[in-house]
């Protein structure tokens, strides 16, 4: 069917006006005028601190790779990835459960439950994550025959990190909760990661063995000073925005919201960082360190989901408390857009500078450049359901989300046992990227049977595109 003549005489004016408005918009949302400006604001406030991160995260790999070799950052990164399970996981889901209830308690006034929650969940966090960690040691201590002598040192020292991730995790949630975004991303994504190439540049300069244990170590000193940063911040902040009173603690809610958030958190982490400890088991860290480092440039593409979902989790718990469906609905479609289309673009220029980009770690790294183009599949079958699982979350579906991650979960390593042994580093990444892309499609269903919110790009594109 021909194109009306008008059609085509205004899609180029239309293309020219879009072109001419966006620094306006731009403007707008630097301004913040209204909800939706605050939340695209907070999206790209994230988005910003996370590519931060990732730069000095992407020198600081680079520097400890070439100053450790291979086979020693490859025992490093072991180490780190259990301190992120553990001290993701040992919190029992209190950093979702704030980003939830913050704005429920603000919303219907209950301030006596809002203090008790800022100030007890954190060291009921702390004081579980210090529990976890000192089990984590005595069982490393009576089984230390059994375990790899390489690995013994630096996952004890890494154990000592953990209480202080927690409460780092447990604060981003507060600060998420608030839309304080600086405050709940700067020390982690920021401060954290250079303080860690603080501690190795240090320990270069003089003269200590470059090896796992001297890296453990500066990550101890790192992750504790970034937690007590923050948490000298919140509080200042806390201090001015919520008032005195008495606090009331409503324990079993808490739990019962963080429960099923934990599963959420849980296997989340199962789906980032399985691959890295199951490889663990079957190839030798030099490996490890190759398929780590290919794994995490290619994972950049997630800091812009996050970076949206970080931004507009409490305004969905807001508008669905306030029981204002349509605008919930037309918030989610832009919050789909938000994330897929800079995902698009992000995916396209990394996998283009991929090979130099591994070709920095040492020369053996581009090996994992072909992991790269696996990996990129299922991350943008995610991004194109949006911020999903934060929106199952904020809306009273954590029970069906958790079920979904969790079978999700346990999908992904029976696929890592099955093609890790065959496959090596590809087996790795071709599971990862079909559990990724299962959770995201189970995800859709729920949003749209249960919420009857349609999730994915295909069905939030502009009307025109569709047709």
């Amino acid at each position: 069917m021909s194109t009306p003549a008008h059609a085509e005489a205004t899609e180029p004016a239309d293309l020219a006006g879009r072109v001419r408005a966006l620094p306006g918009a731009v403007l707008a949302i630097l301004r913040a005028g209204d909800a939706r400006t605050r939340a695209q604001r907070d999206a790209l406030t994230a988005f910003l601190v996370r590519v931060a991160s990732a730069a000095i995260l992407y020198i600081s790999q680079v520097v400890l790779a070439r100053w450790m070799g291979g086979y020693e950052y490859g025992i490093y990164v072991f180490v780190w990835t259990w301190v992120l399970v553990l001290g993701g996981v040992s919190h029992l889901g209190l950093n979702m459960a704030m980003i939830r209830l913050v704005p429920e308690h603000r919303e219907r006034g209950e301030h006596d439950l809002l203090r008790g929650l800022l100030f007890g969940g954190r060291w009921l966090a702390v004081g579980l994550s210090t529990a976890v960690a000192a089990t984590g040691m005595a069982l490393l201590w009576l089984l230390s025959e059994r375990v790899a002598s390489h690995y013994v040192l630096p996952v004890l020292l890494a154990f000592v990190c953990v209480p202080m991730y927690a409460l780092t995790d447990v604060q981003d949630g507060i600060g998420r909760g608030k839309a304080w975004m600086t405050l709940a991303l700067l020390p982690p994504y920021v401060l954290r990661p250079l303080l860690v190439l603080l501690g190795m540049v240090v320990a270069h300069e003089a003269g200590w063995p470059m090896q796992a244990a001297t890296a453990a170590g500066a990550a101890i000193v790192a992750t504790w000073i970034a937690a007590l940063v923050q948490l000298l911040l919140v509080d200042g902040q806390l201090r001015r925005e919520v008032s005195h009173g008495p606090r009331r603690y409503d324990f079993r809610r808490w739990l019962a919201t963080s429960w099923p958030l934990l599963v959420i958190g849980t296997c989340e982490l199962i789906l980032q960082n399985a691959d890295v400890l199951v490889i663990s088991r079957f190839l030798s860290p030099v490996e490890v360190g190759i398929y780590f480092a290919a794994a995490k440039t290619m994972s950049l593409v997630m800091f812009v989901h996050y970076a949206v979902g970080s931004a507009v989790a409490n305004r969905f718990a807001s508008l669905n408390a306030r029981g204002e469906h349509e605008a919930l609905r037309a918030f989610v479609r832009d919050a789909v857009n938000w994330t897929f289309w800079p995902s698009l673009a992000a995916a396209a220029i990394i996998l283009a500078l991929g090979w130099p980009l591994l070709r920095l770690f040492g020369a053996q790294f581009v090996d994992g450049y072909r992991v790269m183009f696996v990996l990129v599949a299922g991350l943008l079958m995610r991004a194109a359901m949006g911020p999903s699982e934060f929106l199952l979350n904020m809306l009273g579906e954590q029970h069906l989300c958790a079920a979904i991650l969790a079978l999700t979960a346990a999908f992904n390593i029976a696929l890592l046992f099955a093609l890790v042994p065959a496959f090596g580093m590809i087996g790795a990444a071709l599971a990862t990227s079909i559990s990724m892309a299962a959770a995201a499609l189970m995800n859709f269903l729920v949003a749209r049977r249960r919420l009857e919110i349609e999730i994915s790009i295909w069905s939030n594109l502009p009307g025109e595109w569709r047709r």
